[in-house]
């Protein structure tokens, strides 16, 4: 799938000599899911957009009014000698209520969304299985709703919004930890 064509690297953290791995993640408004992937250690370089629907080039005011498909998507570039696939996947499920259809918190809508956008097969069962075994722990009390799908094309999303948290904006957005 398309790599984001900016990617905003973590500060003071090393190159890995291998090829970084890229993962997809929709787990509500993204300015404070992108905090938490960016302090992971092992991520390298993150870029919030939208991703899973079906307008070209979308932005901000589109997204927000559910006329595009698309869901505020954080795209993370990973060592994967650092952290795994299946750790990002944990911080995933941590950081929202994978119960709620297209809401987050106070935020309504498709593009809030709880999603796995995987690049590749391991991806993809790793995502499935993970959701099968904690929907079998009970973990949440209602069934989870996340989808997971093939990673589509990323769409930056503007300037302002990439890391929001980090040049002062207020995490406004619902967050929460569930470690």
């Amino acid at each position: 799938m398309s790599r984001s064509p900016k990617l905003y690297p973590v500060k003071n953290v090393a190159r890995p000599t291998q090829t970084p791995e890229l993962a997809t993640f929709g787990a509500g408004c993204f300015w404070g899911v992108e905090q938490e992937f960016r302090n992971q250690k092992g991520v390298l370089a993150t870029a919030v957009g939208y991703a899973g629907g079906h307008t070209q080039n979308p932005n901000y005011k589109e997204v927000c009014n559910g006329d595009t498909g698309h869901a505020e998507v954080v795209q993370v570039e990973y060592d994967s000698k650092i952290v795994s696939y299946e750790d990002l996947l944990k911080l995933f499920w941590d950081l929202h209520d994978p119960t709620t259809l297209n809401r987050q918190g106070p935020d309504v809508g498709s593009q809030y969304r709880s999603a796995v956008f995987f690049h590749d097969e391991n991806q993809e069962g790793l995502a499935l299985r993970m959701k099968d075994e904690l929907q079998k722990l009970k973990r949440w009390p209602r069934p989870l709703v996340t989808e997971v799908t093939a990673a589509t094309q990323f769409y930056p999303a503007e300037e302002y919004h990439q890391q929001y948290v980090e040049k002062g904006g207020r995490a406004v957005c619902h967050v929460r930890l569930h470690r």
